[in-house]
């Protein structure tokens, strides 16, 4: 087996050489619970049965996170059964052991209105990964092999090592248990955080790969992106200032497809909106999270963008930033 990572991760890929199929991604502006529950509608079709909802729940006061009140507004109108689900971290922080991991659910409200099932919590699973490189199976929080579906709400942002954090590290890092299975992805060589660029970009993606693979298609992606900083939400309070303007919400049934189209949405606002976030893909050679789910089959990297504002026109990422504000804190 090939163990060599891909290359040009840094390198983004225009619209105009992409090559396959084109999937669906349904786009607002409406940066609200009224609109989360607005385009959840269209994507809500292979959801069903007992489900997950895997969001970054955040560091304590985390600024950035997607508001608890509006996941609590979506799930009374759309998912009242539903469990939120999260995993314990492999860095020595404020969610790594259980207990302080349910301490910060509460500094942050989500324990003001459900119970997070901490899927690591009573031990874990190792799910398969068909056709990957790096592995063969992922080890993730045990308890989530006992949901049918799972709803992937992300806070589209930057990374610190990712370059962006999308549906794939939303699913890839934060489904895989905090030592054993995110072990396996960030450490090498006797190492814990010895893995980088397209290396880590893949081992990512393998792992997200085992979860959706698992749910056989019961899946669907919403990226919120909003208060993007370049630092991930799990830098808490100590993330970096934001300056990349608000967006709007894109979600899909198609994992590529909602993560590539954010990422062109970005690409496509004015040089001086989006140099920081870019810069921060770049030096990290995030686009190989893109190129490498494409070569993996998991979705299609071209796609039809559906204005839900505006009767369902088809846009281009271009008119979905068109007058989009500077970002002020």
């Amino acid at each position: 087996m090939n163990k060599k990572a891909g290359t040009d991760g840094q390198k983004y890929i225009p619209y105009d050489r992409r090559t396959g199929p084109e999937s669906t991604v349904y786009f607002t502006r409406d940066l609200s619970p009224q609109g989360l529950k607005k385009i959840y509608e269209r994507v809500k079709g292979p959801i069903s049965g007992k489900t997950a909802i895997k969001l970054h729940t955040g560091e304590p006061h985390g600024p950035n996170i997607i508001p608890a009140a509006w996941v609590k507004e979506l799930m009374e109108a759309e998912l009242p059964k539903a469990t939120i689900i999260e995993t314990n971290t492999y860095y020595d922080g404020d969610r790594y052991t259980t207990e302080r991991h349910r301490e910060t659910l509460r500094v942050n409200g989500w324990s003001d209105f459900t119970t997070v099932d901490i899927t690591d919590e009573h031990g874990t699973a190792m799910l398969p990964v068909k056709n990957g490189k790096w592995f063969e199976e992922m080890s993730v929080g045990k308890s989530i092999t006992e949901y049918e579906s799972l709803v992937t709400l992300t806070h589209f942002k930057g990374h610190t090592m990712g370059g962006f954090g999308g549906s794939n590290k939303n699913i890839g890092i934060g489904c895989a248990d905090g030592r054993v299975g995110k072990g396996m992805i960030h450490g090498k060589d006797g190492e814990a955080w010895n893995v980088t660029e397209e290396e880590l970009m893949e081992k990512i993606t393998e792992s997200t790969k085992s979860v959706i693979d698992f749910f056989g298609g019961h899946v669907t992606y919403v990226n919120v992106l909003r208060n993007m900083s370049v630092s991930c939400d799990c830098e808490g309070v100590g993330a970096a200032p934001v300056v990349t303007p608000n967006v709007g919400i894109l979600a899909s049934t198609d994992i590529l497809a909602a993560d590539q189209a954010s990422v062109d949405l970005i690409h496509a606002m004015t040089e001086e909106d989006h140099h920081d976030l870019i810069e921060r893909i770049e030096s990290r050679h995030g686009y190989r999270q893109l190129s490498y789910m494409k070569e993996l089959g998991m979705g299609n990297d071209r796609y039809v963008l559906i204005d839900i504002d505006n009767g369902d026109q088809e846009i281009t990422p271009a008119k979905a930033v068109e007058g989009v504000t500077p970002f002020e804190g």
